[in-house]
């Protein structure tokens, strides 16, 4: 029930943001406004969007290698198998196909592989948020309601990331913690099975200890964003209007936060809706910056569902695989090591 009901909530949202930067359009205009673009463009920014992507297959080789120590190049035909899902499936499948994938190929612990991926999200968070106030300090914004939901939301988010380092930083804190909460929370049949649950999990976040990993996991994280950001920059070369690169930050911020809100597959609809929304703020004529959200989602969704299909078939696999994997990490969960 639970599943549908955040089916039927990503449905309200994705429609909720389409139609806020669709609204009025006229469909030919927005064709016409497609029709007319500088093809030529895409293939680059194609390049360098996978590109991005093998960067976050560094990133996440760097919180992984205390779990399971696995070459980047090992990695990242699972980094785009997740995408693939991600833009497929709802419910972020992607995050649970590359956990269960790793498992299978290298016997990696699922629950401490999902936790490096719950952290990847925590440093995600981090810098869509460092470009928002980014974008907010170099550019004219009349949104007074706008700047202080994010004064708002960084603040909580802040307290709850200095509060995840802390924990993270000191284990034994952390386990006595747990175990008290366990303790109070749990019967005695179930409390051994979940400690056993805790400690794999704890285990996913030995790489916040180390002081150079931590480092690199961040640097990874600023550097594969921003060469995202820049295949947004690119893609606005294929059309007749420009806007700087701050501005395209402040696109890329606001698009991956919205992504903590249920949504469809793929983020349609509340990706076309904000991106539409931010140019259009920023003096973007409206059937373009609309036709820019078309394209630009195309340009990162397409190619890489593409590939990330091809790379399945390669390894063996097909789709049925994507439902394995999520009675496989079920049952992870709820399994003794």
């Amino acid at each position: 029930m639970r599943r549908w009901l955040l089916v039927v909530l990503g449905l309200i949202f994705s429609g909720f943001f389409l139609y806020l930067g669709f609204r009025g359009l006229d469909p030919l205009r927005l064709w016409e406004a497609i029709r007319t673009i500088e093809v030529g463009w895409l293939l680059p920014a194609t390049a360098v969007y996978f590109l991005a992507a093998y960067i976050i297959t560094w990133r996440w080789y760097y919180l992984l290698r205390p779990v399971r120590d696995v070459h980047p190049h090992r990695l990242f035909p699972l980094v785009i198998i997740g995408y693939t899902g991600n833009n497929i499936y709802p419910f972020r499948i992607g995050e649970v196909i590359r956990a269960y994938l790793l498992n299978r190929q290298t016997g990696a612990n699922i629950p401490a592989t999902l936790t490096t991926i719950l952290v990847e999200r925590v440093f995600d968070g981090i810098t869509m948020l460092a470009f928002v106030f980014a974008a907010l300090l170099f550019v004219e914004f009349d949104a007074p309601g706008i700047r202080s939901g994010v004064m708002i939301l960084t603040a909580a988010f802040v307290v709850a990331l200095l509060a995840f380092f802390a924990l993270a930083l000191r284990p034994a804190l952390t386990r006595r913690l747990v175990v008290a909460l366990i303790d109070r929370l749990f019967p005695a049949r179930l409390a051994e099975p979940m400690l056993d649950l805790a400690d794999n999990l704890l285990s996913g976040l030995e790489a916040l200890r180390s002081p150079r990993d931590l480092i690199l996991t961040f640097a990874a994280s600023l550097l594969s964003w921003t060469v995202e950001a820049s295949t947004y920059w690119i893609v606005l070369h294929a059309f007749p209007f420009t806007a700087s690169f701050f501005v395209v930050l402040l696109m890329v911020g606001l698009g991956n936060l919205a992504t903590i809100l249920p949504t469809t597959p793929g983020y349609i609809g509340t990706f076309h809706g904000i991106v539409a929304l931010v140019l259009v703020a920023f003096g973007v004529e409206q059937a373009g910056a609309a036709a820019y959200a078309v394209v630009m989602h195309a340009v990162i969704w397409l190619p890489v569902t593409v590939a990330g299909v091809i790379t399945l078939l390669r390894l063996g696999l097909g789709w049925q695989d994507f439902a394995r994997a999520r009675q496989a990490v079920a049952a992870a969960r709820h399994d003794t090591p």
